[in-house]
């Protein structure tokens, strides 16, 4: 395995929006994991000040992940309409929805920024990099990892060291290389497909919230496994207080994939606005990121748990309000 392997087969989702933080990181990487900060939805400058802070607080090996450029076509009619759909939500809130942002989310300059300082790992989600940037990580002694949720995937990511097998019970996003409503696999399957058709390490991720999904795992294969939505309720987690409530609330009893809060499928915590909103959203990213952005922050400051997005993944019951590093030890049993 390469030097930037974890010594405790656990990988912490890199999670962005602000769970995904420093803080959680170090955590991680301290209890022997891989911990990740996760670059999408934030500036390269922004994601520097973050790898110098996780830098300052451990001395152990971390990645870094980015979002593709959306390959998305512009579509603004489209956009207007669901504006207009969120005209009752953006009054009750006293916020209007955003206007246009970067729908490359800054890739070219952050991909440069971390080539001049490279991290130990980068990781990339929403597609396949290209193989001059892989090889520019890998001559740098960085270890590249591409998300993949199909075998197909898995065999056009060819350049990569490690591919994260995402199925479809994982919390957040769907990390597929086209924005797209086909059928997912869930994690087991997914990652006897891919195992199939490559013999390069595979991260498992997807809904694992105990030792003996950890111990599964490994059993069908995997070199280690991805956890995102065990760690949210963690006091390291960035999550909102809204968010962390939400995942101890018996209120919500399960959780959907939608397009109603981003323009991709993510997996969430069935809410009000995913119910209102989850068969009208275009499927549009990050356009429609930008759009609902300032609905969820003003739902978010107060307290409102039915107008922000929970993402969260199908073992989000068991996330418990526990220290990151204990979080990981328990986990890790199942890879003894």
């Amino acid at each position: 395995m390469t030097g930037w392997w974890p010594e405790v087969p656990i990988v912490q989702a890199p999670m962005a929006g602000g769970p995904g933080g420093p803080a959680l990181a170090a955590a991680v990487a301290g209890a022997g994991g891989l911990g990740f900060l996760a670059g999408g939805n934030k500036t390269a400058a922004a994601l520097r000040a973050e790898i110098d802070d996780l830098r300052s607080r451990t001395a152990g090996p971390f990645g870094v992940n980015l979002f593709l450029p959306s390959a998305d076509a512009p579509d603004g009619a489209a956009l207007a309409r669901y504006r207009d759909l969120l005209a009752a939500d953006a009054a009750r809130l006293g916020a209007e929805p955003g206007g246009p942002g970067p729908r490359d989310d800054g890739y070219g300059a952050k991909v440069a920024d971390l080539l001049r300082d490279p991290p130990p790992v980068v990781s990339f989600t929403f597609g396949n990099p290209a193989p001059d940037v892989v090889r520019a990580f890998q001559e740098r002694g960085t270890g590249v990892v591409v998300t993949v949720t199909s075998a197909d995937e898995a065999r056009e990511a060819g350049g990569a060291d490690a591919l994260c097998v995402q199925g479809a019970e994982a919390g957040g996003h769907q990390g597929s290389f086209r924005n797209h409503d086909g059928p997912r696999l869930p994690v087991r399957d997914l990652l006897r497909a891919v195992r199939d058709v490559t013999d390069r390490p595979l991260i498992a991720a997807g809904g694992i919230a105990d030792a003996g999904a950890v111990a599964e795992l490994l059993g069908l294969g995997a070199a280690a496994v991805q956890i995102g939505t065990a760690l949210l309720r963690s006091p390291e987690s960035g999550a909102t207080a809204v968010h962390k409530a939400a995942l101890a609330d018996p209120a919500f009893t399960a959780t959907a994939l939608t397009r109603a809060f981003s323009g991709r499928p993510a997996r969430g915590l069935v809410n009000r606005f995913l119910t209102e909103h989850d068969a009208d959203a275009p499927a549009l990213y990050p356009d429609v990121h930008y759009l609902t952005a300032p609905l969820r922050r003003a739902a978010a400051n107060r307290g409102d748990a039915g107008g922000v997005n929970l993402w969260a993944g199908e073992g989000w019951r068991a996330a418990r309000d526990a220290p990151a590093a204990q979080i990981v030890a328990d986990l890790a049993r199942g890879a003894r």
